[in-house]
């Protein structure tokens, strides 16, 4: 049975769809059947993996409202084992219609379930807020995987995610757990960053993923191309951070694989070539 997985941050910009993309691809070209479930309503996660959403019949808002089942909505993606859920426009307004729903926390969950034996993993992919639409992904998932910024007021943000999740766990969710924490467009030379990095990791020891994600101009190029990083440009810093934190979600050693040398040939003093 796969394991579900949200990603999450009420705070934007945070690097959250990027890394449902680059993680989901990765895992895929590694033979795990993987399902993204896009749920947020900017749809990012769709169009990240090249589809236009003008071409959605059935979406996400279908699957929670009930108007289709989740099998229904999965659509196949031009990389390998990876499906998607997508969003459209319609999500937008689906916060105030859940409000007549009973139940309405629970909705998403009972439609993954009947779909969860198909995949290894499922990612959802949160809006930027924590609505009824954010609390139906943590009802619904095993763990949480949370990117953040290395800035002082994402520490404030951090705080009130944990609240929730701790509300969502309490009432509706026991075996709900934080998968890790993840640290996006990192810069290691400010010193701020590096304390950021550290306030985290006292307060959530072992939560905090190894691996940081750097600026990196590869991961913001690949979006425009309806490409997660790897298939855009898999020697680029940015698609090798994503493989080190799938290794981490794995339980791997963090290493990559081992580049083919590039031999330079030069000319020796009696003129020959030598390697």
């Amino acid at each position: 049975m796969g394991k579900i997985i949200a990603v999450a941050n009420q705070k934007g910009g945070v690097g959250k769809t990027t890394t449902v993309i680059n993680i989901a691809a990765y895992l895929g070209s590694r033979g795990f059947n993987v399902l993204c479930v896009d749920v947020d309503p900017q749809g990012n996660t769709t169009t990240g993996f090249g589809i236009k959403k003008k071409s959605v019949t059935v979406s996400a808002y279908d699957v929670i409202t009930g108007k289709a089942r989740a099998q229904e909505a999965v659509h196949t993606t031009e990389f390998e084992n990876v499906s998607i859920i997508p969003a459209t426009e319609n999500l937008a307004g689906c916060e105030i219609e859940l409000v007549e729903f009973e139940n309405r926390v629970n909705r998403l969950k009972m439609q993954l379930l009947t779909c969860k034996e198909e995949f290894d993993y499922i990612f959802i992919d949160c809006p930027p807020a924590l609505g009824t639409i954010t609390i139906n992904g943590f009802v619904a998932c095993d763990s949480i995987i949370v990117p953040m910024l290395a800035e002082f007021y994402a520490l404030e943000g951090l705080s009130q995610l944990v609240n929730t999740i701790k509300i969502v766990k309490n009432n509706y969710n026991p075996a709900l757990e934080i998968e890790g924490i993840l640290f996006t467009m990192f810069d290691g030379r400010l010193n701020l960053a590096n304390d950021v990095v550290s306030e985290v990791e006292k307060y959530f020891p072992d939560k905090v993923f190894k691996t940081r994600i750097p600026r990196n101009v590869r991961i913001s190029e690949a979006p425009s191309h309806g490409k997660p990083v790897m298939y855009y440009d898999k020697g680029s810093k940015g698609a090798e951070s994503y493989e080190l934190v799938c290794h981490e979600i794995l339980g791997e050693p963090l290493e990559l694989p081992a580049k083919k040398k590039i031999f330079s040939f030069k000319k020796t003093k009696k003129g020959k070539r030598s390697s």
